[in-house]
């Protein structure tokens, strides 16, 4: 009677392509999960405003306020004395002198509750606010064609779309940000030096001639002429 070796070989082949396939899967998650990761890292707004203000201010800014959901930002670079606003995430920008910031608002459910304007004594806010439906900060520049930017800080329906955050601390943001508008429009402008006209030196004087001396003979014949 010959021995028969159990058939283990077919056995062997299913548990091998089993792991195969949890091997792949398992490889399958984590590209998928490196990509999402990746994906949002690449899409974050707070990221992306804040690597297009530390192109435009070409310094990193040591002031920066995001309006996030909404993607809108401000950042001041207090080394460069520049202002900077964005739109769409950092796509869209406009810069601003330092000393051309006039002032900022604040404004609740369309009030005016703080302000602060250059030349002119600090609006503070006078009561705790706990509930609103839309709370903005609003900046003014001395510019004709952009002269403000407003961003909302809160809006009804954020609770829902958003994780933590209350009217209360937006309100608690932009009055931080009335204190520091403040601090900046009570420094003195800075001195801004006229270019200087080249003024040219005058001609040197031309040397004096000496005296040019009487040829010898003028002697002689001035001694003639008296001898006559």
């Amino acid at each position: 009677m010959l021995f028969q070796p159990p058939p283990y070989g077919d056995n062997f082949t299913q548990m091998n392509e089993v792991a195969r396939l949890l091997l792949l899967v398992a490889l399958s998650g984590a590209a998928v999960t490196f990509a999402g990761t990746g994906a949002i890292w690449l899409m974050d707004e707070s990221r992306r405003i804040r690597g297009a203000m530390k192109r435009v201010l070409e310094a990193d800014p040591e002031i920066l306020l995001v309006a996030r959901g909404r993607g809108r930002g401000v950042g001041i670079s207090l080394a460069n004395r520049r202002c900077a606003v964005a739109w769409d995430a950092g796509a869209w920008l406009l810069i601003y002198q330092l000393d051309e910031l006039m002032g900022a608002e604040l404004i609740i459910d369309g009030q005016v509750v703080g302000r602060v304007f250059r030349g002119e004594a600090r609006r503070a806010l006078d009561h705790y606010v706990t509930e609103a439906s839309r709370v903005t900060l609003r900046l003014i520049f001395d510019d004709p064609h952009h002269p403000d930017f407003d961003m909302d800080l809160w809006l009804a329906g954020d609770a829902r779309r958003r994780r933590g955050g209350s009217p209360a601390d937006a309100v608690h943001e932009a009055n931080r940000w009335l204190a520091r508008a403040e601090a900046i429009v009570r420094r003195p402008h800075a001195a801004r030096v006229a270019p200087q006209t080249a003024i040219p030196e005058p001609p040197a004087a031309a040397p004096s001639r000496p005296p040019r001396e009487r040829p010898p003979w003028d002697d002689d014949f001035d001694d003639e002429d008296e001898a006559v």
